[in-house]
């Protein structure tokens, strides 16, 4: 069952995302990160694995923090810290990751995430801090 729209903002996105295969919703006004589960998510157990757990929360809370800094949501930052709390075994169907910014200054911002199935039922939460970073320019 897909609950959450399929679009992706301009300028977002990485090759983590193309690698995994999920896609990012700011419509709601929230960042998002949503995957429909597939086999090749899943670790020995048959359950979605954690380091995927681990990964949208990060991305979800780092836009969450992005959209904080610029509307677009394609503000540079980086991942300071991420303390994850793992609930319980996404299963199938389809998780969403949604991030909350929480505060913080111009170069260090504090963001929250959770993670949830399509049934709603909350398989894991994070806790971001990202700093915000300047591209380089080629010389």
């Amino acid at each position: 069952m897909t609950l959450a729209p399929r679009k992706g903002p301009e300028g977002t996105g990485s090759g983590a995302q193309n690698l995994i295969g999920y896609d990012i919703d700011f419509s709601t006004g929230q960042a998002r990160i949503i995957l429909d589960i597939g086999a090749q998510h899943l670790n020995r157990n048959g359950s979605l694995h954690g380091g995927i757990f681990a990964m949208m929360l990060d991305a979800a809370a780092g836009y969450a923090a992005s959209l904080s800094m610029s509307d677009a949501g394609n503000a540079p930052l980086v991942t300071l810290s991420l303390t994850t709390q793992f609930l319980a075994p996404g299963v199938g169907g389809q998780v969403i990751a949604t991030g909350t910014h929480k505060g913080g200054g111009r170069s260090v911002i504090y963001a929250d995430s959770e993670l949830r199935d399509d049934a709603g039922t909350m398989l894991a939460t994070g806790t971001g801090v990202f700093k915000a970073i300047r591209k380089r320019t080629e010389a």
